[in-house]
C-alpha cells in the first residue's frame, strides 16, 4: 500500500463518524451515531462519497452513510463533510456482501447505488450489486416500502438489472433512460453529478436510473454464493 493510501487510511479512522468494520453499531446507528430518529439512507460502493455529501447537504432531516471497502476513497467525502461541519453523514468501510452483519432488519429507510462496477464478464455476475443475492441483503435491512435508487452509465448493467427485477417479481416504480435529457421530477439526479458521471456524459454515454422497492421480491438466497472474500467497489 502506498504512503498516500496509508496516510488517508490513518486519517479516515480518526475522523468523527468514520468507521472501520463497526460490528458493534448494528441496530444502533440512529441512537449512538446520529443521536436522532431521522431516516437512514445508505450509498453503496460510494467511492469518494460525492452522493452521500450532496444528499446530506440537501436533506438535513435525514442521515446518510457512504459505504465502500476502500477507506482511502471515502477519505475525500469524509474530509469534505468535516470541513462543511455536516452532522448527518457517516462513512463506513465494510464488504457489501456482509452488510446484514452491520445493519439490523428494517433499520434502513433508503438505498442509493450509484455507478457501481458493472462486472461485465458472465463469471462475475454474482458480484454485481443488483444480483438477486444482493437484493435479498438489501430487503432484510430496508423498512417496508424502502426505496432503492439505481443510477448507472452502463447499458448492459442497466438491462441486466431490469431483467433481474422482472425475474424476482419486482416492477420498477420509475425508469429513466436518459437522466440529463428526459423530462422528470427528480432534481437530485440532475443536480448531483459524480466525477465519473461527468466523464461518461462528456463521452456521450447516457445516464440511466431505476427506482424500486423490494417488498415483492421472490428469491431464495443461495448458500456459499461468495466462495472467497471479495471487495465490491465503485468505479
Amino acid at each position: 500500500m502506498g504512503q498516500q493510501k496509508l496516510k488517508r487510511f490513518s486519517e479516515f479512522i480518526e475522523m468523527p463518524n468514520c468507521f472501520d468494520f463497526p460490528f458493534h453499531l448494528k441496530g444502533k446507528w440512529k441512537t449512538d451515531v446520529f443521536k436522532n430518529n431521522n431516516p437512514l439512507v445508505l450509498e453503496l460502493a460510494c467511492g469518494k462519497g460525492e452522493y452521500t455529501v450532496n444528499l446530506a447537504q440537501q436533506n438535513a432531516e435525514s442521515n446518510f452513510i457512504g459505504i465502500d471497502i476502500k477507506s482511502n476513497r471515502m477519505w475525500k467525502g469524509a474530509t469534505i463533510s468535516k470541513e462543511l461541519k455536516l452532522t448527518n453523514t457517516g462513512f463506513v468501510r465494510l464488504s457489501i456482501n456482509k452488510i446484514n452483519t452491520f445493519f439490523n432488519q428494517n433499520e434502513v429507510d433508503e438505498i442509493w447505488i450509484t455507478f457501481p462496477d458493472p462486472f461485465p464478464k458472465d463469471r462475475h455476475e454474482k458480484y454485481r450489486l443488483t444480483h438477486p443475492e444482493f437484493l435479498t441483503y438489501y430487503k432484510n435491512i430496508l423498512k417496508k416500502g424502502g426505496i432503492v435508487n439505481f443510477k448507472t452509465d452502463d447499458d448492459n448493467l442497466f438491462e441486466y438489472t431490469l431483467e433481474t427485477l422482472e425475474k424476482v417479481n419486482i416492477k420498477p416504480i420509475d425508469l429513466i433512460k436518459d437522466v440529463h435529457n428526459d423530462t422528470h421530477q427528480y432534481h437530485q439526479l440532475r443536480d448531483i453529478t459524480t466525477h465519473y458521471e461527468k466523464l461518461f456524459s462528456a463521452q456521450g454515454r447516457t445516464i440511466k436510473y431505476c427506482k424500486f422497492t423490494l417488498d415483492s421480491l421472490t428469491y431464495t438466497p443461495q448458500p456459499e454464493v461468495f466462495e472467497h472474500k471479495i471487495s465490491i467497489n465503485s468505479k
